[in-house]
């Protein structure tokens, strides 16, 4: 496992809809480009994270 993580949101109507992690950038970047072609409606952050603040 990576010392980082990947936490994707996925935030509908100003609200925190679903919170996702993956082990890469791309793998975040792929998940929330197939899932904004399903919801458009729905708005993406990707952001690095440190996998300490994850699991213990």
């Amino acid at each position: 496992m990576t010392e980082t993580m990947w936490r994707c949101d996925q935030v509908r109507a100003g609200k925190l809809y679903n919170r996702m992690m993956f082990d890469t950038r791309e793998e975040a970047e792929q998940f929330a480009h197939r899932m904004q072609q399903m919801e458009p409606d729905q708005m993406f952050s990707i952001e690095a994270i440190e996998a300490k603040q994850v699991w213990n």
